[in-house]
C-alpha cells in the first residue's frame, strides 16, 4: 500500500541503504584489527572487543529498546535511530584513545539492536499483507550486500587511508540512509504499542523458547571464534598479503550471501530439520579450517566454506523463534524475535571472547576448533528440541 504518496519500493530501498550501514558497521573491526593494535599498542585480544563490546551492545539494545520505544512514532524513531548510529561512527573516526574507540561502537550497537526491530515492521507496514516476506527479505538485502561489499571495502579504505577512514566512510553511508529515511518513510504507521518487561519473564520460562535462544547463540557465535581474527589469521598461517585478505573477505561475503539465500528456501518447511543438518555442515567447515589452515589452497576452501555454512542457519533460527513463539507465547512473538537478536549477538561476544581467550592463552591457530566446541553445543540443543517438538505432535 503506499502512504503519504510514497511509493513502498522506495521506502524499501531507504530501509535497504541503512541497513547496508548497519551491517558494515557491525563486523568492519574485523578487518581492521591488526591496524587498531598497532595504533593502540593492544593486544590482538583486546582488540577484538571492538567486536563483541559492539555485540554486546546490540544484545542489551535489541529488547530494552524495543519494549522503551513501542509507543513512538516510527519515522521519527527510526530518524532518531540513524542519528545515534551516525554519532557513534563519527566518535569512533576520531577516537584517540582504545577507550574513545569503545564508547563509539557502544553507541552504535545501541542504534543496531533498535534498527533490526523497527525496521522490520515497518517495511511489513508499507506493504499488502501477502507481500510482507518478500518486503522483509529486500531490506536485508542491505545487510547481505553489506558483508559482500560493505565490510572489504572498508578495511580497503583502512589499509589504504587508516582505520579512522574505514569509520568515515560509513559515516557518509550512515547519512545518506539518514536522508533517504527522512524523505522516503512514510509519517503515519502503526506502533506496536505498549511493550512491558513481563513478555521477557513470559518467553524465558518457555524451556523450548530458551533451547531455541540457546541454540541461536552457539550456533550463530561459534563461526566468530575464528571469523573474529580471521584477518591475522589468514596473514599469519594461510599465508595471504593485506591486499589478498581484502580480496578473500569479498569472495567470504558472497559464499555468506549464497549461503543465506539457500539457507531461507531449506528451512521454509522443516526449520529444525534444516538447521541440524546446516549446523553439522558448519561444525565440518569448522574443524577442516583447524585442520588445513597451514595450507594456503585448503585453508583457502576452508574458509569459503566456513563462509557458506556461516549465515545460512540465521533464517532458519528467527523462522523458528516466531513459530515457536505464536504457540508458547502468542503475545510475545515481537518480543520474542528482538530476544532472538539478542541471542545472535550474544552468540557473537561469546565467539569472539572465546576466540580472545584460545589466541592468549593457546594460540591463534586454535581459534577454528573453540568455533566447532559452540556449534556442537548448538547441534545437541537442536536434537533435543527435536525431541520435544515430536513428543508434543504425539499429544
Amino acid at each position: 500500500m503506499k502512504q503519504n504518496n510514497v511509493s513502498p519500493s522506495l521506502t524499501l530501498l531507504a530501509l535497504a541503504i541503512s541497513a547496508f550501514a548497519i551491517g558494515s558497521t557491525e563486523f568492519i573491526s574485523v578487518g581492521l584489527l591488526p591496524m587498531i593494535v598497532e595504533t593502540f599498542n593492544v593486544s590482538l585480544a583486546q582488540a577484538g572487543l571492538t567486536v563483541s563490546i559492539y555485540a554486546l551492545g546490540v544484545t542489551v539494545g535489541a529488547p530494552i529498546l524495543t519494549i522503551l520505544t513501542g509507543q513512538i512514532n516510527r519515522k521519527k524513531l527510526m530518524i532518531g535511530i540513524m542519528l545515534t548510529f551516525i554519532i557513534g561512527n563519527i566518535l569512533a573516526a576520531v577516537a584517540i584513545n582504545f577507550p574513545m574507540l569503545l564508547a563509539g561502537r557502544i553507541i552504535s550497537a545501541l542504534a543496531h539492536g533498535i534498527f533490526m526491530s523497527v525496521s522490520t515492521v515497518i517495511a511489513a507496514d508499507v506493504v499488502a499483507p501477502s507481500k510482507r516476506a518478500s518486503a522483509i527479505a529486500i531490506m536485508f538485502t542491505g545487510l547481505t550486500v553489506a558483508t559482500v561489499t560493505g565490510v572489504p571495502l572498508g578495511t580497503f579504505i583502512g589499509q589504504q587511508m587508516g582505520w579512522h577512514f574505514s569509520f568515515w566512510f560509513i559515516v557518509v553511508v550512515g547519512v545518506i540512509g539518514l536522508i533517504a529515511d527522512a524523505w522516503l518513510i512514510p509519517k503515519e504507521l502503526p506502533s506496536p504499542g505498549r511493550i512491558t518487561s513481563k513478555g521477557i519473564l513470559r518467553i524465558l520460562r518457555s524451556k523450548e523458547l530458551m533451547f531455541a535462544l540457546l541454540a541461536t547463540a552457539f550456533g550463530y557465535g561459534g563461526t566468530f571464534a575464528a571469523y573474529t581474527y580471521l584477518s591475522p589469521l589468514l596473514e599469519k598461517y594461510v599465508g595471504y598479503s593485506a591486499n589478498g585478505v581484502v580480496v578473500l573477505l569479498i569472495v567470504y561475503g558472497i559464499m555468506v550471501a549464497i549461503g543465506n539465500t539457500v539457507g531461507g528456501k531449506l528451512t521454509n518447511r522443516n526449520p529444525l530439520s534444516a538447521l541440524l543438518k546446516m549446523f553439522i555442515g558448519l561444525l565440518g567447515a569448522l574443524l577442516f579450517l583447524f585442520f588445513t589452515v597451514q595450507h594456503f589452497y585448503l585453508g583457502t576452501l576452508g574458509v569459503l566454506m566456513m563462509g557458506i555454512f556461516a549465515f545460512m542457519n540465521v533464517p532458519g533460527l528467527q523462522l523458528y523463534i516466531v513459530q515457536l513463539a505464536e504457540e508458547k507465547a502468542p503475545s510475545d512473538i515481537l518480543l520474542a524475535s528482538a530476544l532472538n537478536i539478542s541471542a545472535f549477538n550474544i552468540g557473537i561476544t561469546l565467539g569472539a571472547s572465546v576466540g580472545g581467550q584460545i589466541t592468549s592463552r593457546v594460540g591463534l591457530l586454535y581459534t577454528p576448533l573453540g568455533g566447532a566446541g559452540m556449534v556442537f553445543i548448538a547441534i545437541l540443543l537442536i536434537i533435543q528440541l527435536q525431541r520435544w517438538n515430536k513428543t508434543n505432535v504425539k499429544l
